[in-house]
């Protein structure tokens, strides 16, 4: 019975680029559902013309999520991926009921090389 003796292998630790496939070869499935809808404001369209593009997310996504559904879907590489969670937002119905609330909502900003672009027609 060896419970105090020495351990005699030694893990090897993977660097962090091998954390995120180079290719899209390992899918979770996920890819489709983590990208909700491309985010279509003012700010957003004039970010795009330099490399950032902006999408709605799901607030269980995380960049890695994010960034493996863009390399799959619109077969890109980003360069950076940012999440911002937005907060709900009280609102005017404009009938006698007064006011509500917004939900909140999650967004993901996603950065590409220069000279890269997506297509979001």
């Amino acid at each position: 019975m060896a419970l105090f003796a020495k351990q005699t292998k030694k893990e090897e630790k993977k660097p962090a680029s091998a954390a995120l496939p180079a290719t899209g070869s390992t899918r979770t499935g996920r890819e489709h559902t983590t990208l909700l809808a491309p985010w279509f404001s003012e700010k957003a369209l004039l970010g795009t013309e330099k490399g950032v593009y902006v999408f709605g997310v799901p607030k269980e996504a995380t960049k890695h999520d994010v960034e493996r559904a863009i390399l799959h879907i619109y077969k890109v590489a980003p360069a950076k991926v940012r999440i911002v969670n937005l907060p709900a937002k009280t609102v005017s119905l404009r009938t006698r009921r007064g006011t509500g609330t917004r939900s909140i909502r999650r967004k993901a900003y996603v950065y590409l090389k220069k000279g890269e672009t997506i297509s979001l027609a």
